[in-house]
């Protein structure tokens, strides 16, 4: 009932703005920034089906956007991962070092020589988002915090991730660190999937750190119901960014909104846009053929258009496209020269490696070379496809007989139509 009657609201919206056009320009042009955040330059959306990874809405989903603080979900997946393995403990001390106490708000302001636990270190990155725990995070778990910045990168494109690159932990201002909607989707879900026992992080209001209250950033949990998570951020560069998830009769859906003019209006947009995704699944299981962009009352693409899944689609509609996760397991705990940001060499012809994926058994690492072989014939034709051995319990495919040219290319192949590639260096 809710989700009707804010439809009727945003049509009836998009009608005063319809008839404000004839009588002023620049009124209706005001009206139409107020009323549709897409109209933002800085932004960009994407609903999925959380479950089967359906894409029921994408707008410049596929455009280069600063990830701001949702870059510490990323941080925290990496956190999670050392926590499962074994690497790290809840009760762990985390050191803050001059470098990490220098980070500019918002942060703890812990000093240096100080030291706080894995386990509040995570709540003061989800819910307080600071920025000086985020590095003494990836200081603590990689050495330095560049190379857990290679660390996430790496992480990011073994999740399919393949337009997203890391440069710090925080998501503080970097020309560099850039990511889209569609890649924060599939961050979204690989944390529901591979940790959902450290999910509920993203759930929690409140906690009590030192006689300080940390509170959420995220003000959809509390105010629509069925909202569980994830993360906010903002930067002057970004805008206002918001990964949200819900829980509606038995359907979980993400919503990512990147852009926003206002932190009002980009929750606003994204409650929009989980509201009308419930109300389209819902519709759709009585039989009705309905997109998103119908039920928000915006144009389709023009007639004659063609919408190219693989491609970016600017201001079209992606619907009934799949968001996969590229591995089905967290990845082998490695880091290339490359990734590393050690010193770069061509190396010797025919001994780059190429890997396509990483997998918990080694029959599906397998399968993967064969539909890698078959579809990307051309690329890979001379190389020879191989199993590497598992490294903490996930199975590498991998071709070798590349060198340094035709190694870049194949993965630049493999990105293009969305697939996780990772060319390794030799040596």
């Amino acid at each position: 009932m809710f989700g009707h009657a804010r439809h009727a609201l945003v049509s009836l919206g998009v009608a005063a703005i319809t008839a404000l056009a004839a009588i002023s320009p620049p009124l209706q042009a005001n009206a139409a920034q107020l009323q549709l955040p897409s109209s933002q330059p800085k932004y960009a959306a994407i609903v999925v089906d959380a479950t089967s990874g359906e894409v029921l809405y994408a707008k410049r989903a596929d455009s280069p956007r600063y990830p701001a603080s949702i870059t510490k979900v990323m941080t925290l997946y990496l956190t999670f991962e050392a926590l499962e393995s074994g690497r790290l403990k809840l009760s762990d001390r985390v050191p803050i070092s001059p470098h990490a106490a220098a980070q500019a708000p918002t942060k703890l302001g812990l000093r240096p020589g100080d030291s706080l636990t894995v386990e509040d270190a995570m709540y003061a990155m989800a819910l307080k988002s600071a920025n000086d725990i985020a590095v003494a995070m990836a200081e603590k778990l990689g050495g330095t915090e560049s190379r857990f910045a290679a660390l996430m990168t790496l992480r990011a494109q073994e999740l399919g991730m393949t337009n997203s690159r890391f440069v710090n932990a925080s998501g503080l201002p970097d020309s560099r660190q850039i990511t889209t909607a569609r890649d924060l989707a599939i961050l979204s879900r690989a944390v529901m999937r591979d940790y959902p026992q450290y999910y509920k992080l993203f759930n929690t209001q409140s906690y009590a750190f030192r006689g300080q209250t940390l509170r959420n950033h995220n003000r959809l949990l509390g105010k629509m119901d069925g909202v569980d998570g994830i993360k906010t951020g903002f930067t002057n560069a970004s805008g206002f960014n918001l990964a949200a998830s819900a829980v509606r009769d038995g359907r979980r859906l993400i919503a990512v909104v990147m852009g926003g003019p206002t932190t009002a209006i980009r929750d606003e947009n994204a409650q929009d846009l989980l509201l009308t995704g419930f109300d389209v699944v819902s519709r759709r299981a009585r039989g009705e053929k309905i997109t998103l962009a119908q039920n928000l009352f915006e144009p389709e693409p023009a007639s004659g258009a063609v919408v190219r899944p693989s491609a970016e689609q600017g201001d079209g509609e992606q619907d009934e496209l799949k968001i996969v996760l590229a591995s089905a397991a967290p990845p082998p705990r490695h880091l290339s020269k490359a990734a590393s940001g050690g010193p770069s060499s061509s190396g010797p012809a025919g001994k780059w490696v190429v890997q396509v994926g990483a997998f918990k058994s080694k029959s599906d690492a397998r399968r993967q070379l064969s539909f890698v072989k078959d579809r990307f014939s051309r690329q890979f034709a001379t190389a020879e496809g191989f199993v590497a051995e598992p490294v903490a319990g996930a199975w590498r495919s991998r071709f070798k007989g590349f060198n340094e040219g035709s190694a870049k290319a194949a993965c630049k192949a493999m990105k293009a139509k969305r697939l996780a590639c990772i060319v390794v260096e030799p040596g």
